[in-house]
C-alpha cells in the first residue's frame, strides 16, 4: 500500500511552536511533562508517538514517524501543550448561571450547596485544584470557577450543570454564561366550540 500526499503532509497545527510566556517553566521527562506557572502546576502525559524539543522560549512538537496518524497525534500534542501552558500562565475561568425562581447556591467550606427546587439537597464538592467564588451582588445566582486545568474545570462545570440542566420550555436550570437554550412552545389550550 503506497502513501498518498495527504498522509505524508505534516500537521499544520503541529508545525507551529508553542511559545512560553514569562514565568512559565516546562520540564520534559520521558513521556511526561511538568508545566508550572503563576496560576498552578500541571503534570501530564503526552500521547505516544509525539516528541518534544525545547528551543529557547519555544517548545516544538514533532511526530515520531511520517503518516496521517502521526500527523494527527502531532497536532493533538501541540494543542494539548498550548492548553497546559495557557492554563499555567493565565488560568481558565467558567461562569455558571442559575435561572429559575428560588434557584440559589452558597459556599460552605469547599462544598457548594444548591437550592434548585429538588426534593433532596444538591451539593458539589469543589476539587482542590479549582477555586470557586459566588459574587455577593449576584444573590447566589452566579457561580465562578477558576483553575489552571482546563479539563478539570470543564468536568466540574458539566457535573454542576447536570444537577439541573436547562429545560427548553421555561428556561429554568443551570447554564454556562452565554449559552443559548433553544426554547420550545408549550401546549396551547383548545377552546370549546
Amino acid at each position: 500500500m503506497s502513501t498518498t500526499a495527504a498522509e505524508i503532509r505534516l500537521s499544520r497545527v503541529g508545525k507551529r511552536p508553542v511559545p512560553l510566556p514569562k514565568g512559565v517553566t516546562v520540564n520534559l521527562k520521558d513521556g511526561s511533562i511538568d508545566v508550572q506557572g503563576p496560576k498552578g502546576k500541571l503534570t501530564r502525559v503526552l500521547p505516544s508517538g509525539v516528541k518534544l524539543s525545547k528551543d529557547g522560549d519555544n517548545i516544538q512538537v514533532t511526530a515520531d514517524a511520517v503518516g496521517a496518524d502521526h500527523a494527527r497525534l502531532q497536532g493533538l500534542g501541540r494543542a494539548l501543550l498550548a492548553s497546559w501552558v495557557k492554563g499555567a500562565a493565565e488560568g481558565y475561568e467558567r461562569i455558571l448561571e442559575l435561572h429559575g425562581t428560588g434557584y440559589r447556591c452558597e459556599m460552605k467550606g469547599r462544598t457548594i450547596h444548591f437550592n434548585l427546587g429538588l426534593s433532596h439537597p444538591a451539593t458539589f464538592e469543589v476539587p482542590a485544584a479549582i477555586e470557586a467564588e459566588i459574587p455577593k451582588d449576584s444573590k447566589g445566582t452566579v457561580l465562578i470557577l477558576r483553575s489552571a486545568d482546563k479539563e478539570l474545570i470543564g468536568q466540574a462545570c458539566a457535573t454542576i450543570r447536570r444537577l439541573r440542566p436547562p429545560e427548553p420550555y421555561g428556561g429554568k436550570g443551570i447554564r454556562n454564561r452565554g449559552e443559548q437554550i433553544r426554547r420550545k412552545a408549550g401546549k396551547t389550550a383548545k377552546g370549546k366550540k
